[in-house]
């Protein structure tokens, strides 16, 4: 039998280790951990002898205190060390929640991010809080947002349902990047809106001309249901790998696949890795989905064992 000691020592360590894990995922996690999550693909549409590395950064979200400039400055030197062939940004650079002691402009952060360097550049896409921390944006329901202004004059090319042709060694790719699919969200409490995205991912794939392996770059992994096999891989941001995870389950997904697309490697019609990403949405916690950045292999020697 339970005794009134034993149970309420029982409700004192569950107390305790409550406190414990909420001051981890609010003060450790989000803020002092950072890790590389790397992945070696070997998609079947791409060349296994063809070596490529991409680093992929995503959901940065930058506030104070838990995205400062510094945090930023501390990412940007750690994705270059990992001297990738290209660099990826998958969007929602903004904050995504309230509990901030301060607002860092787009002035502020695009300068730090364009100093990441890459043989093959630097290239980015937009994220759904871009759009609806954009006012003007939600409201004319027309871009360009600041984020997107903000990158362009820092340098850094954006791409809204386009596509570049790019080439490792004298062999030729695409890198297309979709336009955010939930960016008029927020309009639809003030006004119609006919859709909530801008994505077209017809059109996108329409401007790759040849049969050079396609790299696509969509923020929120959904999209992934629709995306041909002609696709190699397609890189996303947007779940936070659910920002709570255990054992591998993410309790709370923002994607209609719930697990599916939460985190990680799947594959598809295309190959699909999901970044953890670096910041928070919502809430400032993260658990057991440290922040992140991505490092994805494309073939090379390895791929036959890998």
């Amino acid at each position: 039998m339970l005794s009134r000691r034993r149970f309420f020592k029982f409700i004192a360590g569950l107390g305790a280790a409550t406190f414990s894990t909420a001051a981890y995922g609010v003060g450790i996690e989000p803020v002092l951990r950072l890790r590389v999550a790397r992945y070696h693909v070997t998609p079947p549409q791409w060349p296994a002898d063809l070596k490529l590395t991409i680093a992929a950064v995503a959901d940065l979200h930058a506030c104070e205190p838990w995205m400062s400039l510094g945090h930023i400055e501390a990412i940007v030197a750690h994705a270059n060390a990992l001297n990738p062939d290209l660099i990826v940004m998958l969007g929602d650079y903004v904050a995504g929640h309230r509990h901030i002691s301060r607002r860092i402009e787009a002035a502020e952060w695009a300068p730090q991010l364009a100093r990441l360097k890459a043989p093959l550049g630097v290239h980015a896409i937009l994220g759904n809080h871009d759009y609806w921390d954009d006012r003007e944006v939600q409201r004319d329901g027309r871009g360009p947002t600041a984020a997107r202004r903000a990158l362009e004059a820092a340098g850094v090319p954006v791409y809204e349902n386009d596509a570049v042709r790019l080439s490792k060694d004298g062999r030729p790719f695409w890198l297309a990047g979709l336009g955010d699919q939930l960016a008029y969200w927020p309009a639809r409490r003030f006004r119609p809106v006919p859709r909530i995205g801008i994505d077209d991912l017809g059109a996108t794939l329409a401007k790759v001309t040849d049969d050079a392996p396609v790299i696509l770059l969509a923020h929120e992994p959904d999209v992934a249901m629709r995306v041909p096999s002609r696709v190699a891989l397609q890189l996303s941001g947007h779940t936070h790998g659910g920002q709570v995870r255990l054992l591998g389950w993410s309790p709370v997904v923002p994607s209609r696949y719930g697990n599916l697309l939460a985190y990680g490697h799947t594959q598809l019609n295309c190959d699909v890795v999901v970044s953890g990403g670096l910041g928070c949405s919502i809430m400032p916690f993260r658990l057991g989905v440290p922040p992140e950045i991505v490092l994805v292999t494309l073939g090379g020697p390895d791929s036959a064992t890998s």
